[in-house]
């Protein structure tokens, strides 16, 4: 089998798994604004197909460009080692998300991933690899920024789904009007009959939680949505740069 240049559509995939990944952020956070657990669960699962094809795709396709890709030097491994990471954190995650299992764990790779995403653009970068090496840096930060900022993110779920009965951030109570038991009070000649359902429901004082979102969480699940709006920009932008060569020049 000839060997056809990926890295167009690697760009693609990382460019649609960002877009779906900060949507699906937005919505869960969404849903826990509103104290919606069910909500919150829904959508994780609904986005774990996609995210786990991205995944699998991926995968596959680093694992066949390592061994594969012609080009002298070490540009499979710039390529190719971080998006094989790439790809597994999204595998991880999208299982993670259907059988609703901790995400905190998909949160950890993803951090050890971006921190290793970072080194290889930093490195990268410094030994000029690549005609856009500048450009190569910025789309390998952002992935990477956005991997270590999933790890709190995902506690952040994590510690949300764990207290799906919305204690999870509530705070202070909110009290119902109280109201005393009426006194009998007494006529001239007797005292007024009072209805024993009445009397039962004029002493209840109801305590329901206040649920609201600490500013934190959402500081912290928003900065990952932040950090992994720009990596898609990053790859939009180098999509950009890539894509005039790579069909000018096609195999």
């Amino acid at each position: 089998m000839a060997f056809v240049d990926f890295l167009l559509f690697q760009q693609v995939t990382l460019l649609i798994a960002a877009v779906l990944i900060s949507y699906t952020a937005v919505m869960a956070w969404w849903a826990m604004r509103r104290n919606d657990s069910a909500g919150v669960k829904s959508a994780l699962k609904s986005a774990a197909i996609p995210i786990g094809a991205l995944g699998l795709v991926a995968t596959g396709l680093s694992m066949w460009l390592e061994e594969a890709w012609p080009l002298p030097g070490s540009y499979n491994i710039l390529f190719t080692d971080v998006y094989m990471l790439f790809g597994l954190t999204l595998v991880i995650l999208a299982v993670s998300m259907a059988f609703q299992l901790k995400l905190q764990y998909a949160g950890v790779f993803a951090f050890v991933a971006g921190l290793t995403a970072l080194s290889y653009g930093w490195v990268g970068w410094h030994l000029g690899m690549t005609k856009e090496p500048f450009e190569t840096f910025l789309l390998y930060a952002g992935f990477g920024a956005a991997g270590i900022f999933a790890a709190p993110a995902t506690f952040v779920a994590d510690y949300y789904l764990a207290h799906p009965d919305g204690s999870a951030f509530a705070s202070g109570l909110s009290l119902a009007t109280a109201r005393r038991r009426p006194s009998i009070q007494v006529a001239t000649r007797g005292a007024q009959p009072i209805s024993p359902v009445a009397a039962e429901t004029a002493s209840t004082e109801v305590s329901l939680p206040a649920f609201r979102l600490p500013i934190y969480i959402s500081v912290t699940v928003l900065i990952f949505v932040v950090f992994m709006a720009l990596a898609g920009l990053a790859a939009l932008l180098y999509f950009d740069t890539t894509l005039p060569a790579h069909l000018a020049s096609a195999p």
